[in-house]
């Protein structure tokens, strides 16, 4: 009986409290789990990967899951367990044992941290190198152009209609002379640019369109005419700086067809969250007829790709080459 002359445990309470708060867990998560797809559980919040580099970097999204979920579980267990284990009421000790220093537990709490960063670092050295590896050849170059607050594309090709060169075009200034090895001879090209208000004709999403062809290897040559952007299409699993003065490049070889959403991921102002774009992906055979209208518009030859590039990088280029 407790000293208030109540029969009633002063632990009732809080072992009520906890399956209240146990239950309404359990309600919370099957009522959410009525519209959520698990199928889509192993991808940890990821969308599904639409290009054939995609999946490199799912698999470390996952890994770097797992890792922290094996680091999670060990730290909960050694929390209960201590505060089971050690418990006043279990032991009837006022004040336990005092330790100054325990030395294997100590390399242990060193060397195991040092471990995890060294296999979480390999792993991401790894496939940052094989996510930014580019080829001599590509099957197409699109120069994308961010600025304040949408975005331009200049398809660097060589299309009936459009006379030029990519390499020696005053436009294309701004990128570095080993980006251009790779373009095309006689690419007269074509461009398309969008403003905030801009929106793709089928599904009505803000932002210009960007169109790429399945199965090819497409290299994004990334430049900027004002701040730093950054250029993320969601479904890629990719993104890249775009930043002023430095020019960043990656590939990707998209293989699904579809329209997929794009966004400036970079904070760059009052409007950044305007500086939406689309990506359509399509047959090889209606991207070329897409280059073909772009021609019939007069949008041939290119925009500008933005600020000349900085003196140090400039320095960095020649010790490239």
């Amino acid at each position: 009986m407790s000293p208030n002359g109540s029969d009633r445990s002063p632990r009732r309470p809080m072992r009520r409290k906890l399956l209240q708060a146990l239950t309404a867990g359990l309600v919370l998560a099957t009522a959410t789990g009525c519209s959520y797809n698990w199928e889509d559980f192993p991808r940890l919040g990821m969308p599904t990967p639409t290009t054939e580099e995609a999946p490199r970097i799912l698999s470390l999204w996952q890994g770097s899951w797992a890792a922290a979920l094996a680091v999670g579980v060990l730290v909960w267990g050694l929390i209960l367990w201590s505060a089971f284990f050690h418990r006043r009421s279990r032991t009837k000790v006022e004040v336990p044992p005092q330790t100054r220093y325990n030395m294997p537990i100590e390399a242990l709490y060193t060397v195991v941290p040092l471990i995890i960063v060294s296999v979480l670092f390999y792993f991401t050295a790894r496939d940052e190198s094989e996510l930014l590896k580019l080829n001599k050849k590509p099957d197409l170059t699109v120069n994308v152009v961010g600025f304040q607050w949408s975005w331009c594309f200049n398809y660097v090709e060589s299309v009936e209609g459009s006379t030029g060169d990519a390499k020696t075009s005053k436009e294309l200034d701004a990128i570095p002379d080993r980006y251009k090895e790779a373009f095309p001879a006689n690419a007269g090209g074509v461009y398309d640019c969008g403003i905030p208000g801009t929106r793709n004709p089928q599904t009505g999403n803000p932002g210009p369109t960007l169109w790429l062809p399945e199965g090819k290897r497409v290299r994004f040559v990334l430049t900027s005419r004002d701040v730093i952007h950054s250029f993320w299409v969601v479904p890629f699993l990719m993104k890249q700086d775009v930043i002023p003065g430095h020019t960043n490049a990656f590939e990707v070889t998209p293989n699904r067809e579809g329209t997929f959403l794009g966004k400036c991921a970079e904070l760059c102002g009052v409007d950044h969250s305007r500086m939406l774009f689309n990506v359509k992906v399509v047959s090889p055979e209606r991207y070329e007829q897409h280059l073909k209208d772009l021609v019939k518009k007069g949008q041939t030859g290119y925009v500008p790709a933005g600020i000349e590039q900085a003196g140090h990088e400039k320095n960095r280029e020649s010790n490239i080459l």
